[in-house]
């Protein structure tokens, strides 16, 4: 097969595999489980085969799909060493967490949507690292939008869950709304949205540069990763069955908005990436506060996410700042700030999806309990979970020669060259860190158990367990420069390094941060039912608590006094101008006229005799010029 068969083979499995659960196996969850994870294991395959043999670079393949007048909207497959790493990650991660979730959901009564909502999901992320122009990006980007809501709302007997769905649409939406904008913005002012031909135009100094056009396609990537001030949505979304964490909210659907920037990123102007650079570098420190006080395995997590997307972001827009550091590549010009971000995309997919699939097998153990202060002891009873646990701990807290340690380092390396402020924030961010994963994982898995369900829990069984493994290898390896040259391609050659000096300078930094961090959260928290937090420091416990809370607040006050006054306002006008005075007046002339028409209707010959005479003498005034 050639590679664009295989790139549209790609992107067909997935539909057909959602198809035939919609249409023929929703009332056989089994079967469809094993469809939806067939294909996804044929969907990792193919992509292995692109990443170790794919032909890179080869000449867009591209269909007009539709035409208004001079406009056109086109699908095209894009296939380059960026889309052959998000492949990978897609496709990989992708199945060994249908695999998991064989185990996690096989009592599910609703295991059939699920799985078809996972298929859909598939189809939608691929679409989103095929797509060879912004159009077709935004197009599976709303279908992202719509399987996230979909499989956030699996369990839609609960509230909370259907509200969390809908709270995820909408805020999407927000940020949705500005990424159009700039797609229409970009296609006004350069005739073009096709990134090759972009591409072209900037290397012969024809492309128009816009601040706004890149702010605004920031837009999507700030709704899609969570960034501030979107960033409300993703912990809520925790909702949906823990699979669906780990697919949507670690290792792809949030990555999306990595991922567009760095295929926008010949779009960018310097001032565009300091917002950039200052969005993700204070996202990455707020959501590490928050952190520290959740009692919610999953939600700890959750807000970690955030803090990572910000450490990604933080380095895109810190990689081209001021100094347009670029390196040339066959078909686009790429800043070193790609390189850093996607690194640390690639490894947090790794060790992000091992916790949160880690985090299921636990909850599933414990009987589906997620406050980490009623677990406790578990380190016993599910020695696999814990033992690979701790692996994805200690690769996000950066520990050496974990994947985790070289991709941060490479940030706080570029943060360090780029600008001191931003490497002190995320310096700080990297002690919170290690503060709060120790504390979550010292006091789920250590000291005895503090429930019944803990006291039940036992270790999940292979077909949960597996993923978890290999997922451990990968937070070992994955960070290793032969290791990731192999999946990124050139893109390796972006990362940037330390040498010399301020290669000890990061070493002793990055140990210093995981060591305080680390350290703090060891001996200050007990493995007992009681934040201990809380009981030393209310203060400070509640303050945290409220700059978590603080945003939820602001939006609710916002849609209760305002959005939902001018709604109000907006249904009277309507109600007395629109339907009463326009509407209802013109109907009830209507009526009026109809009446005295009817009226006329006397049944008297003469009568119509003398209105027939009126007429004619009417119609001869007209005809005369008289009126």
């Amino acid at each position: 097969m050639t590679m664009l068969q295989h790139a549209i083979l790609l992107l067909i499995l997935p539909l057909v595999s959602a198809a035939v659960i919609a249409l023929f196996l929703r009332k056989r969850g089994a079967l469809a489980s094993y469809v939806s994870t067939i294909t996804a294991g044929l969907i990792a395959a193919i992509s292995i085969i692109l990443l170790l043999h794919g032909e890179r670079n080869f000449p867009n393949a591209s269909w007009e799909w539709l035409r208004f007048g001079d406009f056109t909207i086109s699908l095209g497959i894009k296939f380059d060493d960026l889309a052959a790493l998000m492949l990978f990650i897609v496709g990989f991660v992708g199945f060994l967490i249908h695999v998991f979730s064989l185990g996690y959901m096989h009592d599910d009564a609703a295991r059939a949507r699920f799985f078809g909502g996972l298929s859909i999901f598939m189809f939608s992320m691929l679409g989103i690292v095929l797509a060879d122009n912004l159009f077709m990006i935004f197009i599976f980007w709303e279908l992202v939008g719509f399987s996230s809501w979909l499989l956030i709302n699996h369990y839609h007997h609960k509230q909370s869950a259907a509200d969390a769905s809908k709270k995820a649409f909408i805020v999407n939406r927000v940020g949705d709304f500005g990424f159009l904008f700039g797609i229409i913005m970009c296609y006004w002012l350069n005739g073009t949205v096709s990134f090759s031909e972009l591409a072209d135009k900037a290397e012969h100094g024809q492309l128009v540069f816009s601040t706004l056009i890149p702010l605004l396609l920031f837009c999507g990537a700030v709704g899609k990763s969570a960034q501030m001030p979107l960033q409300v949505w993703l912990p809520d979304a925790m909702e949906g069955p823990t699979p669906v964490s780990a697919l949507i909210h670690a290792a792809t659907m949030v990555a999306a908005g990595i991922f567009m920037l760095c295929r926008i990123n010949v779009l960018m102007v310097p001032a565009a990436l300091n917002v950039i650079m200052w969005v993700g570098t204070i996202t990455a420190l707020y959501a590490a506060l928050c952190a520290i006080t959740q009692r919610d395995i999953k939600k700890v997590l959750a807000y970690s996410t955030l803090s990572q997307l910000g450490y990604m972001v933080a380095a895109f827009g810190l990689g081209s700042t001021a100094t347009y550091e670029l390196i040339d590549l066959p078909t686009n010009v790429v800043a070193a700030g790609v390189g850093a971000a996607m690194f640390h995309l690639t490894t947090h997919a790794f060790f992000k999806a091992l916790m949160f699939l880690g985090s299921g097998s636990v909850i599933h153990g414990c009987h589906h309990e997620q406050d980490i202060f009623k677990m406790g002891g578990l380190m016993k009873k599910m020695p696999v979970t814990f033992w690979t646990f701790t692996i994805g701990v200690l690769a996000i807290i950066g520990m050496p020669f974990l994947a985790g340690f070289f991709s941060k380092d490479a940030i706080l390396y570029l943060a360090m060259e780029k600008n001191s402020a931003v490497f002190a924030i995320l310096a700080l961010t990297a002690v919170l860190t290690s503060f709060y994963m120790v504390r979550l994982w010292k006091i789920t898995f250590l000291g005895e158990a503090r429930s019944d369900d803990a006291k039940h829990a036992h270790e999940s069984g292979l077909v949960m367990t597996l993923p978890l493994i290999i997922l451990a290898v990968l937070s070992v390896v994955g960070g290793y420069s032969g290791v990731f040259g192999k999946l990124a391609g050139s893109i390796a050659e972006l990362v940037p390094e330390a040498h010399g000096s301020n290669h000890t300078i990061i070493l002793l930094v990055s140990l210093a941060v995981m060591t305080i961090g680390a350290g703090s959260a060891w001996f200050f928290y007990k493995a007992s039912a009681n934040d201990t937090l809380e009981e030393k420091s209310p203060s400070l416990f509640r303050l945290l608590g409220w700059l978590k809370e603080s945003f939820d607040r602001l939006y609710n006050y916002y849609v209760a006094k305002v959005q939902q006054r001018f709604a109000m306002l907006l249904n009277f006008l309507e109600r007395v101008f629109l339907a009463d005075t326009i509407i209802g007046g013109l109907g009830r002339m209507v009526g009026l006229v109809g009446l005295g028409a009817r009226a006329l209707y006397t049944g008297s010959l003469h009568t119509y005799v003398y209105w027939f005479l009126l007429g004619a003498v009417v119609l001869w005034a007209f005809a005369a010029g008289i009126f």
